[in-house]
């Protein structure tokens, strides 16, 4: 088996020759040898690499390799590499006994049988692989629980918000029932109904984003393409978002090109990434804000800019702003309503459309961009 990364294993002999017969003895495709003439050589290669073997001659000048070894075991990096002494000389007990308490595995007495050091190496090599995996295998699943808990966390905070959400109409139309069953004026009567009728519209649209979250999760969300005028899909989407824009005492311009710009796309859907983008931009943004739609044509493609003088959105969070239920925490309590599932919803509908769409903001409280872009056609 090969591993992702070459596995390094260490020579360490003062002769030149020796270095070269072992490397060339031992070399196979994912191994990468370090060779090293001295003990001082051997520790310097030590602290720079990951090793899986080390083969150590005995008997060299100046640190010999039982005092490599020594150094090595007192070494919290190095402590840990499984050692094989080489050596010409005899290999009593008393040195086989200073070996092993040096922390040698094994000895092997030259000349070497090939075959018997290729198979003690591979077992070195194998179990380093083997350790590799378990350590790639434990990030991706570290990975993954940090996913799952992000996940768990962005659906605790969802279904508060979803609760918070559906209390008030609910409240409001069992309130508007109450008082209706009683002998109150017309006029009283006409104006709860019409914040009734508004309540149940609310409620209308919340549905529909959960709804829209199930097709995201399903990957179930279609397309009725036709050629359309892009002009009138953002006129649908400025007319859709601007009693929220209304509401929050925006000022408003759209800066929409005078030609016709013609898009083989869904009408509707269009103009709900458009329209959720502008309503986003009312929501996150205090009273009296500004709020800029333009769009202009490059080349094949046309470009839709969102523009917001709101609460802007930190370094940190711009990567992660298009998955469902992100919301910046400290954007939860400045929101004017929603669920937060909107800008997922929008990117799931550009990436149908084969378009891309990204936000720019300098961070908090420098507002926001949002850029749609989306191929036209002839």
């Amino acid at each position: 088996m090969i591993a992702e990364k070459p596995i390094n294993f260490l020579l360490v002999d003062d002769l030149e020759e020796n270095l070269l017969a072992l490397e060339a003895l031992l070399q196979r495709d994912g191994l990468t040898c370090l060779k090293a003439r001295s003990g001082e050589e051997a520790l310097e290669l030590l602290l720079t690499h990951e090793v899986a073997l080390a083969l150590l001659d005995v008997q060299m000048p100046g640190m010999d390799g039982f005092e490599l070894a020594e150094f090595m075991r007192g070494s919290e990096r190095a402590r840990h590499i499984p050692i094989i002494f080489l050596t010409a000389g005899a290999a009593n007990l008393q040195r086989r006994f200073r070996g092993y308490e040096a922390g040698a595995v094994d000895f092997i007495q030259k000349p070497i049988e090939p075959n018997v050091l290729r198979s003690k190496a591979a077992v070195f090599f194998d179990l380093h692989q083997q350790r590799q995996q378990i350590e790639r295998q434990r990030d991706e699943l570290d990975a993954a629980a940090q996913a799952l808990r992000r996940a768990d966390r962005h659906k605790d905070n969802f279904l508060a918000v979803l609760a918070h959400e559906l209390r008030n109409p609910v409240a409001a139309l069992g309130g508007g029932l109450h008082l209706l069953n009683k002998d109150i004026p017309p006029e009283r009567a006409r104006d709860i109904r019409v914040r009734m009728d508004r309540m149940l519209s609310h409620l209308s649209h919340l549905v529909d984003d959960l709804l829209d979250v199930s097709r995201v999760s399903q990957g179930k969300i279609s397309l009725k393409k036709e050629r359309i005028e892009l002009g009138d899909a953002l006129r649908s989407a400025i007319e859709a978002s601007q009693h929220n824009i209304d509401a929050g005492s925006h000022r408003f311009e759209a800066d929409l090109p005078d030609e016709a710009i013609w898009l083989d796309a869904d009408h509707t859907r269009v103009a709900q990434i458009v329209a959720n983008l502008l309503n986003n931009a009312a929501k996150y943004t205090p009273p009296g804000g500004e709020i800029t739609l333009t769009a202009r044509r490059l080349d094949a493609e046309v470009e839709i800019r969102v523009t917001d003088t709101g609460v802007g959105i930190p370094p940190a969070m711009q990567s992660r702003i298009f998955e469902i239920f992100a919301q910046v925490e400290d954007h939860l309590t400045k929101a004017q309503g929603g669920l937060g599932i909107g800008l997922a919803l929008v990117k799931q509908l550009v990436a149908l459309h084969r378009g891309t769409i990204e936000v720019e903001s300098a961070g908090e409280h420098l507002g926001s961009t949002f850029i749609v872009r989306l191929p036209t056609i002839d």
